[in-house]
C-alpha cells in the first residue's frame, strides 16, 4: 500500500515538477553565475514545506526535512555548461520546449532535473511521514560542479560541517543505479625554447618541435594505462595547447599542453604525474609537469582554492547505501541494472576524498549532458521522486 501511495503522489506532482524545471531552465546559470537559480530553488523548497533552507557562504542551497542527527543527502549540482554553437540547437536552449513526454532546454538532464525530483521526493517523504526517527533528509543544490566537480562538497563538509551518512547523487543515470565512476585530474606540461627570427630558425630552439615529441609519447602512454575490472581503463588525452612567440615570424620559445587524465581505481595523482615525468622526451627537454589549481570565485565572490584532482570511487554492491537504493527501486518499479558513470560527479569529493558512500540515481540520460538540444523525460522526474521518497526508511531498517 505504501509503494502505491508513493507512486500516486509522485504522479500527482508531475505538473508541479514540470513547471519547476522549466523555470530553472529559463534562468542561465553557468558555473560561478548561479545566483538566480539558487534563489529559485530556495523559493520552491520553502513553498513545498522544507523545515529549514540555508544558502551557505559559497552559494550552495541546503534544504532540510526532519530534525534527526543522522543525515541522508540528495545532491544535485545546479550549474550548467554554456550552449556552445547556437546553430546546433533546433530550439531556444533557455526558452526550451515541452511535450506530453519531454522537457527540453540547457540543463534539462545535466542536471536540473535532479534537483526537481529530489525536492519533490522530500516533499513526498513529508506528506507520507516517511522520514525515519533519528534522521533528517538534506537536499543540496550545489554550485561550480561543471568547473570543478566536488569543490562544493569540500566546502559543505569542511566549512559548513555537514557530514551525511550517505548521499544519493542525482546526476542522470539512464534509469539505472550507479555505484562508482572513474576520477580525473588536469595536468599541464610546459617546455621552454629560445626565440629567434623565423628566417634563420637554426639560431633558436623551437619549443613547439619539442612539444611535438612529447605529445607523441603522451598519445602512446594512453595505451599502457591501468585497467580496473569494474571502472575500466584509465585514459588521457591532450585537451588544449598553448605557445609563446615574439611574433608569427619567430621561433616559439614556450609550448604547453593541458592533459585530461581519467583515473581508474588504483591510480593516484602522484602516479599519473610520474608517468608523464618519466617519458623520455619530457626528461630530455626538462619539461615541467604540474597539476592545475582551481581558484575561481563563486557567485558569492568566495574563493576556495583546490588542486584539480578528482579521485575515482566505488561503493560495493552489498553496501547498505547501495542496497537501500536498489530496494526502493525494486519495490516500486522492478529489478534495476546496477552499473557506473562514464563521466565525473560530485562523488569525487563525497566518496573519493571523504569516504562518504554515494549511490547514483537520477533523471535523464548521460548522452544528453553538454549536448545541443538537451532534454529529459517527465516520466523520469516522477520515477526518481518516488524512488527517493522510500530510500531513507529502507536505509534506516538496514541500519538497525
Amino acid at each position: 500500500m505504501e509503494t502505491n501511495r508513493i507512486k500516486v503522489l509522485a504522479e500527482q506532482y508531475k505538473e508541479a515538477m514540470t513547471a519547476f524545471l522549466r523555470d530553472l531552465i529559463a534562468i542561465p546559470g553557468e558555473s560561478c553565475t548561479e545566483e538566480l537559480v539558487i534563489h529559485r530553488i530556495a523559493k520552491e523548497m520553502k513553498q513545498v514545506g522544507f523545515d529549514k533552507v540555508v544558502v551557505d557562504p559559497m552559494g550552495n542551497v541546503l534544504g532540510y526535512m526532519g530534525t534527526g542527527e543522522k543525515i541522508i543527502g540528495f545532491d544535485a549540482h545546479i550549474d550548467t555548461v554554456g550552449i556552445g554553437e547556437r546553430s546546433n540547437w533546433t530550439f531556444d536552449p533557455y526558452l526550451g520546449y515541452e511535450t506530453e513526454e519531454e522537457i527540453g532546454g540547457r540543463g534539462a538532464s545535466d542536471q536540473l532535473g535532479g534537483i526537481v525530483s529530489s525536492v519533490y521526493g522530500a516533499k513526498i517523504m513529508k506528506d507520507l511521514d516517511l522520514i525515519p526517527e533519528g534522521y533528517q533528509v538534506l537536499v543540496t543544490g550545489t554550485v561550480q560542479e561543471e568547473d570543478c566537480d566536488g569543490l562544493c562538497w569540500q566546502y559543505i563538509i569542511q566549512e559548513d560541517k555537514v557530514r551525511p551518512e550517505f548521499v544519493v547523487i542525482t546526476e542522470p543515470t539512464d534509469g539505472n543505479i550507479y555505484r562508482g565512476q572513474r576520477g580525473r585530474m588536469e595536468i599541464r606540461v610546459e617546455v621552454k625554447g629560445i626565440s629567434c627570427h623565423g628566417s634563420a630558425p637554426e639560431r633558436g630552439d623551437n619549443a613547439i618541435y619539442k612539444m611535438a615529441e612529447i605529445i607523441s609519447e603522451v598519445k602512446e602512454l594512453n595505451n599502457r594505462l591501468h585497467t580496473d575490472a569494474f571502472l575500466g581503463k584509465g585514459t588521457l588525452t591532450v585537451s588544449q595547447s598553448f605557445y609563446n612567440s615574439p611574433s608569427r615570424c619567430a621561433v616559439a620559445d614556450m609550448s604547453a599542453i593541458s592533459i585530461d587524465r581519467r583515473l581508474t581505481a588504483g591510480e593516484t595523482y602522484e602516479m599519473a604525474l610520474e608517468e608523464i615525468r618519466n617519458l623520455p622526451s619530457v626528461q630530455k627537454y626538462n619539461a615541467q609537469v604540474t597539476m592545475y589549481t582551481y581558484d575561481s570565485p563563486s557567485w558569492t565572490k568566495l574563493v576556495y582554492p583546490t588542486d584539480c584532482y578528482f579521485p575515482a570511487w566505488v561503493v560495493p554492491e552489498e553496501h547498505p547505501a547501495t542496497q537501500a537504493v536498489v530496494a526502493s527501486y525494486t519495490d516500486l518499479y522492478g529489478t534495476p541494472f546496477v552499473d557506473k558513470w562514464t563521466f565525473s560527479t560530485n562523488g569525487v569529493s563525497i566518496m573519493g576524498r571523504f569516504g562518504i558512500p554515494c549511490v547514483g540515481f537520477g533523471p535523464g540520460k548521460e548522452c544528453e549532458a553538454h549536448a545541443p538540444n538537451e532534454k529529459t523525460w517527465k516520466a523520469d522526474l516522477v520515477k526518481c521522486a518516488a524512488v527517493y521518497a522510500e530510500i531513507p526508511s529502507l536505509y534506516a531498517k538496514g541500519d538497525k
